[in-house]
């Protein structure tokens, strides 16, 4: 069992370790129905997660053909969080192989944390119902510094230093990579996540179909 005590792991949350789109998409359809709309593409809106709740809201409304005021989704986002961090984790659930391979990697030395654009308030009630907080050494969400990804900042306060040979990022889009870059670490994709770009055309250092395939990438990434 290769050591990995010199690894820093920052793991983006949704669409990377945890399959939130089931409970996103499902408080979303609530609050649209608060305007008379049906619920809304499921593709679509899991495709643009990672760009947050109002442009979930902005989106569904749009492909909708729903013309209503930037005043009124600011009230829709404020009852979306509050559906949402009321019951986070009804249908959400870690993607397959996750798990394992975390419990794996920890025991073989690596320092895990996460790294995401998700509140801080939200995901970490999130990652202690679905029993993976004591996973990890941080969870620094989008609230939790003056500047989330793209930029390096979050990358480092995630790994608790700025060691960037130490560090690689694991995420699903453009803000994981773009902050990667940012910080000079690699960045490793999961093709299953949340994209509304090709993962070919994001620029990572490597682009995983299965979770479980992380620990063989990260010997090519590292040497």
């Amino acid at each position: 069992m290769a050591d990995l005590s010199e690894l820093s792991l920052c793991l983006d949350l949704d669409g990377t370790i945890v399959d939130t789109a089931p409970d996103l998409i499902r408080v979303l359809n609530t609050v649209i129905a608060e305007e008379g709309l049906p619920e809304t593409s499921y593709s679509a809106a899991r495709a643009a997660i990672g760009f947050g709740s109002r442009r979930l809201i902005e989106d569904a409304f749009s492909r909708a053909a729903y013309a209503v005021t930037p005043a009124r989704v600011s009230e829709l986002q404020k009852v979306f969080l509050e559906l949402y961090a009321e019951d986070s984790a009804r249908l959400s659930r870690p993607f397959e192989g996750v798990m394992k391979t975390l419990i794996s990697l920890k025991r073989r030395g690596a320092d895990l944390s996460v790294c995401t654009n998700k509140p801080g308030y939200l995901a970490r009630p999130l990652l202690q119902k679905l029993g993976m907080t004591s996973l990890f050494s941080r969870i620094v969400g989008g609230d939790d510094l003056p500047r989330n990804k793209p930029h390096a900042d979050h990358i480092f306060a995630s790994a608790g230093h700025r060691m960037a040979s130490r560090i690689v990022m694991v995420g699903d889009g453009a803000p994981d990579v773009l902050a990667a870059k940012a910080a000079g670490v690699p960045c490793a994709l999961m093709a299953y996540g949340y994209s509304t770009v090709a993962f070919e055309h994001l620029g990572a250092d490597v682009i995983l179909r299965r979770f479980r395939d992380l620990p063989s990438a990260l010997q090519d990434l590292k040497t």
